[in-house]
């Protein structure tokens, strides 16, 4: 089983805890900070609209961020996380229409960050194939977005499933990430099907030992 990578969610963090939350998480074996942006309008809360990212993108050395945009004005939010040291930027499906989504894909390669699709619980995963060409990672949402804390929805695992074949049948390198209910024994069944990127929230942030829980996701 190859190693994947944990990119914990730092939502609900406070904007003056940001540095010292991420520089634990980092020296505790996180690759990739997930920052969760949410708009009020395509989730019903609101977070990390305030400028956090620039906290963030001021402080950190190399391109870890991990920006998940939950948001249906994309022309607006997009441009607001164009950030140095932004590796990747996620939006989803069901925020806009298919040609929108490809040219929102060009403007974030134009800068040099990395493009991503994300998928709701109830998408289907045939929904997105045709549009994979234009991505380099897809996260698929193993809870239904919007708050922290909830419960796995194993569907997950036959849409990571699904991926994993199309991306070898067509010979294409985008990467898998699993968003939501991610614990130890989630993230096995995860890692059994072929993930690239788990992201943790409260199984990380509510432990006194980062390390341990990340260790133990690995």
């Amino acid at each position: 089983m190859k190693r994947v990578q944990i990119s914990p969610s730092i939502l609900g963090v406070k904007k003056e805890d940001l540095i010292i939350t991420c520089d634990k998480l980092l020296s505790s074996g996180a690759s990739l900070i997930h920052f969760d942006v949410m708009d009020g309008e395509f989730v019903s809360n609101i977070s990390f609209v305030d400028g956090e990212i620039d906290v963030l993108s001021n402080h950190v050395n190399e391109s870890i961020l991990d920006v998940h945009l939950m948001c249906s004005d994309l022309d607006k939010y997009i441009p607001l996380y164009m950030k140095e040291n932004v590796k990747y930027i996620t939006f989803h499906y069901e925020a806009e229409n298919e040609e929108k989504l490809i040219k929102h894909a060009s403007l974030v390669r134009s800068n040099n960050i990395l493009p991503g699709i994300v998928i709701n619980p109830s998408t289907d995963v045939e929904s997105i194939l045709h549009l994979l060409k234009h991505f380099s990672i897809v996260l698929v949402m193993s809870v239904v977005p919007g708050k922290g804390g909830q419960s796995f929805i194993p569907s997950a695992l036959d849409k990571i499933e699904k991926l994993v074949s199309f991306k070898k049948e067509n010979n294409l390198n985008f990467v898998i990430e699993v968003d939501g209910g991610i614990n130890s024994e989630t993230a096995l069944l995860c890692k059994e099907k072929g993930v690239d990127i788990l992201v943790a929230g409260s199984y990380i942030l509510k432990s006194e030992d980062y390390k341990e829980r990340i260790d133990s996701l690995l």
